[in-house]
């Protein structure tokens, strides 16, 4: 099977490197200056499960229409998504199947509507990982799950040919029969994680330590439990169990990735998460004033951001 997975980032560049260590066909599409990089040094991964050194195998661009993948595995942020469509276009074919490992679900519709549903499987990955100033891809804990599945059935072949490989790695997988609802319980989550760190820049140990920092969190909380049962979309109750307890864990250092991205100063996806998630509130009537806090404060630092860019 012929992967190609859009961007070498953390997540890309982490299962990337994780499949093409266990003989996967695996080819990366990314920026000029990233593919100057990964070709000088490769690509490292250091992580507390074991470091990963390989030699990948780099494009910038498609130019061979003709050249198409069995699977295309998208590692893009939010907010490059309209352009990474069009950089995938050229390389699908007839048995093609798309794989998006985006944050939430407002993709999926995107997605479907251009390639259709049935091409388009559901992923979630629970990876915390950064991209050092050299490249290497820096694991920042033990947890490395991805949940993977067909939106359709029959079940796509290409998700069984990638859970054969995904055996041989360390990676926790698992393939999931209800995998938009595993979406949305990570969008559920992770609204809730972003919301609460990229509002009060800390992680969520020093949070709970404030006068309002644990009544912030499960407010923001069951304001997303509100919009998905709306949307039919209840969460699981044991998975919701395991996100309350990592979103009350006294002296954790969890931080949302987005917040990371705040603290160097780079673009967020504000829009494709909490965005996306205020706009459902909103749509359903729902009133939801800490996601709209947390969104207003996300919407001022780019604006700040862009102004200053400029």
């Amino acid at each position: 099977m012929r992967i190609l997975i859009l961007g070498a980032g953390g997540i890309g560049g982490y299962f990337g490197a994780q499949l093409q260590s266990v003989g996967g066909d695996v080819t990366f599409l990314v920026r000029p200056e990233r593919a100057n990089n990964l070709r000088a040094s490769g690509l490292y991964v250091s992580s507390m499960l074991g470091d990963i050194h390989v030699r990948p195998r780099v494009i910038t661009a498609i130019e061979n229409p003709g050249d198409t993948f069995d699977l295309i595995i998208l590692a893009c942020k939010a907010y490059d998504f309209d352009l990474a469509l069009e950089s995938i276009s050229p390389a699908i074919g007839g048995n093609s199947v798309l794989l998006p490992l985006l944050n939430g679900v407002a993709h999926l519709d995107a997605l479907d509507a251009l390639f259709g549903r049935e091409r388009v499987l559901g992923g979630v990955a629970h990876l915390a990982v950064t991209l050092s100033p050299s490249g290497e891809i820096k694991h920042l804990n033990g947890i490395n799950r991805l949940l993977i599945g067909s939106r359709c059935t029959p079940c796509s072949t290409q998700v069984s040919t990638l859970a054969k490989l995904l055996f041989f790695t360390s990676v926790d997988f698992v393939i999931s029969s209800h995998i938009e609802q595993d979406m949305w319980d990570k969008f559920i989550f992770l609204c809730t994680l972003a919301g609460a760190t990229c509002t009060l820049r800390a992680t969520i140990g020093d949070i709970l330590r404030t006068v309002s920092g644990e009544s912030f969190v499960t407010g923001l909380l069951e304001e997303c439990i509100q919009v998905a049962t709306v949307h039919q979309r209840i969460p699981n109750p044991e998975q919701l169990l395991v996100y309350r307890n990592q979103l009350s864990e006294q002296g954790s250092d969890s931080t949302a990735s987005m917040l990371r991205d705040i603290e160097r100063g780079g673009p967020i996806e504000a829009e494709h998460t909490i965005g996306d998630m205020v706009r459902r509130a909103d749509a359903s009537g729902i009133n939801v004033p800490l996601l709209k806090l947390s969104y207003s404060h996300l919407q001022a630092y780019e604006m700040t951001r862009q102004r200053h860019a400029h």
